[in-house]
């Protein structure tokens, strides 16, 4: 079978066994705290199985995308170097939510594989939770007698809470699991050692296929485990190890989810896949970390240097570090790799093909820029190798090989390769001491803690009423205190609440809450997992009583009317620059908007102000809002309205129209875009490869800006003595352009004059005219100088060292016939320019180069009328 056709099985099965088949949630997390992406098919449905959500159906199914590359759930390091690992997969998965249990799941699981997929009986093995003393949860004997119906007793195994008891993170959703495992081996293997001896130790061939997880209880912040107000079935199944299975492979990256990519890398590279361990190894990085990239895109992250955005440019780097140490790319490659994921997966994922070009570009800067630090790492790298040699030490020490890391992304494992080339060690001991301390500074700076929460009155879900009103009577349903950086806040949830929680590009409401008399400042309002918490400095005396909760009036109209005008500047991008705008990102004050956008050149200024236009005309029109807080899919698809990739809607929306602007949105609006005044674009720029960035201010802060611009023009006028501004800007810079030729008559005069005087009095010693001079002339005039002595002395070695400020440069300018002796001004300087810590390049004749070390500016002059002596012999 092939692959979309395993995938398509897997849905219709479930389908047969009544389950709604649900769509991928985004790869990338939001709302969510506790995660940065999907790491398990089950964190769209967290909420439901906590009883935070309502239970939009009893039975679900889907294939979701999934990444684990960081926290608890790791497999990046593993990834290539094994034949099963993977950042970016597919889980396939089915969910009862308090409707079906153990019995069904397991039987449902054998029928799929052994009548559907024909998978073989005898190589197939269970286990299930021996139980847990420390836990208080006892064997599963349960899942171990449905078990017995299936498969003998040899092929069912007990497992220990590491393998079989399933927890999403530290706190959440879990229970016991059974998992599945299938042996690959062959007939003369198994009979050597049973399979049942190799389940969960490591054998890339007797692996795991599906995780049966019996959702049972939550585990709290203090360890201890609560039942869940229902059982729930969580099941996860490794779609790329299914289809090795069913393909008769004996790895993940020998199936067709996999070789096409690689077969188009090795046709970049000139390499066979299978003739070389270390280019396959780097063939696999390539192809798997080609999908997580493109798919992270897709949903929505861009690579930078924060959070999620960093842990998927150290991916994308990761594959670029490796193609370009075993593959041979120097130049962006796998941007060229982009077209045939989309054509393999783009019908399964729409968002890929849409999303094509953005992936592209995006990965083909990213690509550049990274390679351009991995050339100049490597010239720092032998620098640093060159002391060490020159100190009659063989080791790196470890601090260096981290500052390489920490300083210029060079990748330690780089390091050692290319000092091992060189007869070099890396002090490893010491670089992963640098690095524990590191990452122990970068843990304190954002240490959080959280107790558990105290339950009030049993709450699923927040509900916002703050559309319709900014007070409202309400009670905490639950609270607790959180400690960061030495400081205690605490978290209140209400039944209901008019404050806006953090989402949505919109920052959260402000406010206070009062109780007899008692004002508690809200500071903050976040929302988490489908929940609205309201951040405050401490606690009521009664949390028990009942409460006002009052919004500042003021900051929600701004931000209101600030998130109103990003809906207007949408719309009128895609008018002025083309309907292949979309929405990237988005930040909502009450004192500025920004919004981000794919484009892929600069916005002009003509453009930009016909957006303001445009964005001004309708709010001068004074469109009144017009929403449908409970509209379907099909209605709103219907009306136009925009939808973004990476963004999660449910069967129900919320739709928001101003004139002929549509878009899905659970932020708070303006009554009528008149409210909004004016709005002022204040800035423009790029953000990454394919995206740019608008900020622009509405209402009393454009009032600001139009009356610092009419103080500066006052204040200029004031100045020049004539209220006629422009005339008399122009009147000054025709002056300055007179003055400015002078002043470059008199330099060359000068220059000549110098050279005429350095040129009589320089003799030629061991076939050279050599000045080597420190100098604090500009870089202009030593150039021209440079050039100047050039004409007079044929065997000119001139080498300045110039300081303009705190920053060093090296100045190397040859006569014809020392280039023709043999001695190359750029190759000097490349070298040269190691000891004031910079690069640079030139020609034969004439080279420059600058650098960051100002106390190595006479080492490097030295070092340079050295190089050019030896080349000359």
């Amino acid at each position: 079978m092939e692959s979309n056709e395993i995938r398509r099985a897997f849905l219709d099965f479930f389908r047969s066994k009544e389950h709604t088949i649900v769509p991928s949630a985004p790869m990338v997390v939001k709302n969510d705290p506790t995660l940065m992406f999907t790491n398990a098919g089950m964190n769209q449905f967290k909420e439901i199985f906590l009883g935070n959500a309502p239970r939009p159906w009893p039975r679900a199914a889907d294939t979701q995308k999934c990444l684990r590359v960081s926290g608890k759930h790791n497999d990046l390091e593993e990834v290539g170097h094994d034949t099963y690992h993977h950042t970016m997969f597919e889980m396939l998965g089915n969910w009862s939510f308090g409707d079906y249990f153990k019995r069904e799941a397991i039987g449902w699981a054998w029928e799929l594989l052994t009548g559907v997929y024909g998978l073989d009986k005898s190589r197939m093995y269970a286990t299930v939770f021996e139980g847990s003393e420390q836990d208080g949860v006892p064997f599963d004997r349960e899942a171990y007698d449905y078990w017995l119906q299936y498969l003998p007793e040899d092929h069912i195994i007990r497992g220990n809470r590491h393998d079989n008891f399933w927890e999403m993170g530290e706190t959440g959703p879990c229970g016991p699991c059974s998992e599945i495992h299938y042996d690959l081996r062959e007939e003369e293997e198994i009979r050597l050692q049973p399979g049942r001896e190799l389940v969960n130790q490591g054998s890339p061939l007797v692996i795991e296929i599906w995780n049966l997880v019996f959702m049972q209880f939550n585990r709290k912040a203090n360890g201890s485990l609560e039942p869940l107000a229902a059982r729930n079935i969580d099941t996860g199944m490794g779609f790329e190890r299914l289809c090795m299975i069913l393909q008769g492979k004996k790895s993940n990256y020998d199936t067709d989810v996999f070789q096409p990519t690689i077969g188009r890398i090795a046709a970049m590279s000139g390499k066979r896949y299978g003739d070389q361990a270390q280019a396959d190894v780097a063939m696999r990085v390539v192809a798997d970390h080609l999908r997580a990239i493109a798919f992270s895109i897709a949903d929505g992250q861009l690579p930078s240097n924060v959070k999620a955005g960093y842990v998927i440019r150290r991916i994308l780097r990761r594959a670029v570090r490796y193609g370009y140490t075993y593959l041979g790319f120097d130049q962006p490659f796998i941007c060229r790799l982009v077209p045939g994921l989309v054509e393999q997966m783009g019908e399964q994922f729409p968002e890929l093909r849409a999303q094509q070009s953005l992936i592209e570009k995006v990965i083909e800067e990213e690509e550049s820029a990274f390679l351009r630090t991995l050339s100049t790492g490597i010239t720092l790298l032998d620098g640093v190798i060159r002391q060490v040699v020159e100190s009659g030490s063989r080791t790196i020490a470890g601090r260096d090989a981290f500052l390489l890391y920490d300083t210029y992304g060079f990748p330690i494992d780089l390091t050692e390769l290319i000092a091992r080339e060189q007869g070099v060690e890396v002090d490893l001991p010491g670089f992963e001491k640098e690095l524990r301390a590191q990452k122990e500074r970068s843990r304190n700076a954002a240490a959080v803690s959280a107790d558990d929460w105290h339950e009030l009155m049993p709450i699923r879900e927040s509900e916002f009423v703050g559309y319709d009103t900014l007070s409202e009577r309400v009670r905490i349903a639950r609270y607790r205190s959180v400690q960061s950086k030495g400081k205690t806040s605490y978290q209140l949830v209400f039944d209901r609440t008019p404050f806006y929680g953090n989402s949505g590009g919109q920052i959260g409401d402000i406010g206070y809450i009062e109780q007899e008399g008692d004002r508690i400042p809200v500071v903050a309002t976040e929302k988490e997992n489908g929940l609205i918490v309201h951040i405050t400095q401490r606690l009521p005396e009664n949390p028990e009583g009942e409460f006002t909760a009052v919004v500042d009036p003021e900051k929600r109209q701004s931000a209101a009317n600030n998130h109103t005008a990003t809906h207007l500047l949408h719309e009128a991008l895609r008018r002025v620059l083309g309907t292949h705008v979309e929405q990237k990102g988005s930040l909502v004050t009450p004192e500025y908007l920004r919004f981000d956008f794919s484009h892929f050149q600069k916005v002009t200024t003509e453009e930009l102000r016909e957006v303001e236009r445009l964005v001004n005309r309708a709010i001068r029109a004074n469109y009144p809002l017009v929403e449908n807080r409970n509209a379907t899919r099909e209605e709103a698809e219907a009306c136009g309205a925009m939808m973004l990739f990476g963004e999660k809607y449910g069967d129900r929306v919320r739709m928001v129209r101003f004139g002929t602007s549509v878009e899905l949105c659970g932020g708070t609006h303006t009554s009528a875009t008149g409210n909004i005044g004016m709005c002022k674009i204040v800035s423009e720029g790029a953000v990454s490869a394919g995206v740019r960035r608008i900020e622009a201010v509405t209402g009393e802060a454009v009032e600001k800006i139009v009356y610092a611009a009419e103080d500066t023009l006052r204040n200029v006028g004031e100045y020049l003595n004539n209220p006629q501004v422009l005339q008399a800007v122009r009147k000054l810079m025709e002056s300055n352009e007179t003055l400015r030729s002078e002043v470059e008559a008199m330099r060359r005069e000068q220059v000549a004059q110098w050279a005429e005087k350095i040129a009589a009095s320089t003799p030629e010693r061991d076939g050279m005219q050599l000045i080597a001079l420190q100098s604090d002339r500009t870089p202009e005039f030593v150039k021209d100088l440079a050039y100047n002595l050039r004409t007079r002395l044929p065997r000119l070695v001139l080498v300045i060292g110039s300081l303009a400020g705190e920053k060093p440069s090296l100045t190397i300018m040859l006569g014809d016939e020392i280039v023709a002796a043999g001695a190359n001004a750029a190759t000097v300087v490349r070298e040269a320019a190691r000891a004031i810590q910079g690069g640079g390049g030139g020609q034969p004749f004439f080279a420059t180069a600058g650098g960051r070390n100002a106390e190595g500016l006479q080492a490097a002059i030295d070092r340079a009328v050295e190089l050019i002596r030896e080349q000359m012999k």
